[in-house]
């Protein structure tokens, strides 16, 4: 990790244009994920990223991974899903179990990214009204999938989303879209390229575009009763 800033407690972020190129976006290492160090971070467009034993890393990738909101794609078959109305929905409810199953084994790899430090700081942004889940619903009420990420102003901090059921985790995609159009919010931070946001009508833009979309939204005032749903998918068609 030569070459990033290592950050001291109380130490602001350098400027985002020292980001290294390979690791694309990494930035600086260290600080802690005290919520105003992660609140100065989102403003910026720096988010966290590690797995333990390293030190906390800090990331602004270029190109960006954005879900704008006019641009989200719904195929046929997931208008079929919605539809048939066989998921409730919830919104701020089980925020700790939608992350905690986030932080679950995926296919493929042993590890976790979203580890106890970074559980228990999310935690303490949801308490602060400032870190929100999405909430899918099987017909017994248990959950099937669903998303968290973090709202600043206008802003949508997309963190990370889980399914253990088909489409729960899209389904769960389009309610939190249909929760943001209402607050006036322009687009979804997706942070790094996946093919499955990109089938939902996620783009690259550049950093710089990026940062210019953070100017222009992340001061804003939304109404905090924009985070309510109807109680079941089939209300999310129009």
């Amino acid at each position: 990790m030569a070459g990033i800033v290592r950050l001291a407690p109380g130490q602001d972020f350098p400027s985002t244009r020292l980001a290294l190129d390979y690791p694309n976006g990494l930035l600086a290492a260290g600080g802690g994920l005290a919520p105003e160090r992660l609140l100065a971070a989102y403003r910026r467009g720096i988010f966290p990223w590690y797995e333990a034993p390293q030190p906390v890393l800090w990331w602004t990738p270029d190109p960006r991974s954005v879900l704008y909101l006019e641009d989200l794609h719904v195929a046929r078959s997931l208008r079929k899903t919605l539809r048939r109305n066989q998921f409730g929905l919830a919104v701020d409810r089980r925020f700790a179990a939608v992350i905690t199953a986030c932080a679950g084994p995926r296919r493929g790899s042993d590890g976790t990214w979203i580890g106890e430090e970074m559980l228990q700081a999310y935690l303490g942004l949801h308490r602060r009204g400032i870190a929100h889940s999405v909430e899918v619903l099987d017909l017994d009420g248990q959950l099937a999938g669903g998303v968290y990420g973090v709202a600043v102003g206008r802003m949508f901090f997309g963190e990370s989303m889980f399914s253990r059921l088909p489409s729960a985790s899209r389904v769960a995609l389009v309610a939190l879209v249909h929760i943001l159009r209402r607050g006036g919010f322009r687009l979804i931070d997706c942070q790094v390229e996946s093919a499955h946001m990109n089938t939902m009508g996620a783009r690259n833009i550049s950093r710089l575009d990026f940062e210019a979309e953070l100017a222009q939204t992340v001061d804003e005032i939304v109404d905090p009763a924009i985070w309510a749903l109807p109680a079941y998918c089939g209300d999310l068609l129009p």
